[in-house]
């Protein structure tokens, strides 16, 4: 049997049960949900893009979230089709899962080679982010709360990634200053942010870090591990793009046309 046929096979088997459940009175479980239909023609720039992302929502209000996302509503679907639909001539999709690692400065030398070296103004950078490198987008009251600084890398005490730079006030126009906004001075997700770059966090990421919060006690609510990760979801930093996955995702933005990197 394929490993298509075995799909089919689960589905099936989901579906019945789900049917049984429905004649005792149950509540099924929601069955697999197509995404919707994609919207227009993609954006054909960064600043077009750049508005309709800051008018897609952004579903900050769960109560409980499941292991696995089975309906669009249960993701920032629109943001991340909008993301998917993007028409710029050059896009790259960076698969990040360490929050120690070299990923933001090298997502800053991305934008700057490709903006002033190529010329491609509209260049996308975008961050698939899961693994501890996730916990990066997170607020620092969740962060407080959970104290997310015992389980990440050393030297971070606090999410210093979410923190603005004072090279962020220099002079935008003076490209080449070592202390400026485009140097290594002024790396922070903010600073990426305003430049268009676009950070995805993922869901997988996010039920297991409650899944292993919950099993330390460290859980000061109490709550199950459904709605804990649905507490952790509500604290995205703004302008997070909630996917199901980043290991799922990464294939999407490929086919998209996304260069991988890492």
């Amino acid at each position: 049997m394929s490993a298509t046929d075995r799909r089919r096979v689960i589905q099936t088997m989901a579906m019945a049960a789900g049917a049984s459940a429905a004649a005792l009175g149950a509540t099924p479980a929601r069955a697999a949900h197509p995404s919707p239909a994609k919207p227009g023609p993609g954006a054909a720039s960064l600043d077009d893009l750049s508005r309709r992302l800051a008018h897609a929502p952004r579903r900050r209000d769960f109560k409980t979230v499941p292991m696995i996302l089975d309906h669009p509503d249960l993701w920032d679907h629109e943001a991340l089709d909008d993301v998917l639909a993007y028409a710029g001539a050059v896009k790259q999709a960076w698969d990040v899962s360490d929050l120690a690692g070299p990923w933001l400065n090298a997502m800053r030398n991305a934008l700057n080679a490709q903006v002033y070296a190529f010329g491609h103004h509209d260049f996308l950078v975008v961050s698939a982010t899961h693994g501890s490198a996730n916990l990066a987008l997170l607020d620092q009251s969740v962060w407080d709360k959970y104290a997310l600084a015992q389980i990440a890398p050393k030297g971070f005490d606090r999410n210093n990634l979410i923190l603005p730079r004072l090279a962020a006030s220099a002079d935008p126009r003076d490209i080449q200053n070592p202390h400026g906004v485009y140097s290594g001075e002024n790396t922070s997700i903010p600073a990426l942010q305003q430049r268009g770059a676009v950070f995805l966090s993922c869901h997988n990421s996010l039920w297991e870090l409650a899944a292993k919060l919950a099993a330390a006690g460290t859980n000061p609510d109490k709550l199950s591990v459904d709605a804990l990760a649905a507490d952790l979801t509500n604290h995205l930093v703004p302008d997070v793009v909630l996917m199901p996955g980043a290991v799922a995702t990464l294939p999407e933005l490929q086919r998209a046309g996304f260069a991988y990197a890492r």
